[in-house]
């Protein structure tokens, strides 16, 4: 994601403070529509898909990421469908209950947000987006949190694997560890991470670390920027206002006159 963030496009340019406030926009426009509704939060795929066609983004590896967070959401509305049965439409001679409408909404609008947020990411950067955040005002403890984050999670990911593969090496041959070695191990590397933690906290500490986030520069928003937030906007404001697709299906059933 930090090489996607450091490449040269259109939407690369635009100020981070704007795709921020755009991005929020469209997750608060998503999580607003009624909980059956599908066919009106199709348009909205519109904004995460312009942010990967117009920033180069490889849309297999983003798909991927969301794919990988895909079964928290099937989780979360696997059971709509058996606890909401109530005919809500018709297949042909098959009823579809309130509850696969639903569990379809939730897939929908968790593709619709985590898409749009990996995009902003990686059009952005991470140390631009904490930038961003605090030049919106956000408290510089929630975007030091987030940078640290981002950034030693994949060290704690790193010491994991070593403490599993030393683990497998000195299990005798046996496939699987037992239940009982996972807890260990979670439990030496919740150890380890708290003693790497005060001792980067304090290293830091030494050179001067106050807990305030300082930037380079500043930068004004260009009139790129502002049309860029106002324009999608005004876009995620008309689709929920009006039914887009619903639009578009009675004039194609219509056709061109």
């Amino acid at each position: 994601m930090d090489d996607l963030g450091r490449m040269d496009s259109p939407i690369h340019r635009i100020d981070a403070r704007a795709k921020i406030i755009a991005t929020a926009a469209f997750v608060l426009a998503v999580m607003s529509f009624p909980r059956y509704e599908v066919s009106a939060l199709m348009p909205l795929f519109a904004y995460p898909f312009a942010l990967i066609a117009v920033g180069n983004l490889p849309a297999g590896y983003l798909l991927k990421k969301v794919a990988v967070a895909a079964p928290f959401a099937l989780f979360v509305g696997i059971f709509n469908p058996l606890l909401d049965r109530q005919p809500m439409g018709m297949i042909g001679p098959v009823a579809i209950s309130g509850g696969w409408f639903s569990f379809a909404s939730i897939m929908v609008r968790f593709t619709l947000t985590v898409s749009a947020a990996l995009a902003l990411v990686a059009c952005t950067g991470i140390h631009r987006l904490c930038a961003g955040l605090k030049m919106l005002g956000l408290p510089s403890p929630f975007v030091v949190q987030l940078l640290f984050l981002y950034r030693y999670f994949f060290v704690i990911g790193d010491e994991g694997l070593r403490m599993l593969r030393a683990a497998e090496m000195r299990s005798t041959g046996a496939r699987t560890l037992a239940f009982q070695t996972y807890g260990t191990l979670i439990g030496h590397l919740l150890v380890r991470s708290m003693d790497r933690a005060q001792r980067i906290y304090r290293s830091m500490v030494s050179r001067g670390f106050d807990g305030e986030v300082r930037l380079l520069r500043r930068e004004a928003p260009g009139w790129r920027d502002v049309a860029f937030a106002c324009g999608w906007i005004a876009f995620f404001a008309f689709a929920r206002s009006w039914d887009l697709a619903e639009f578009v299906g009675r004039w194609l059933s219509r056709g061109p006159s």
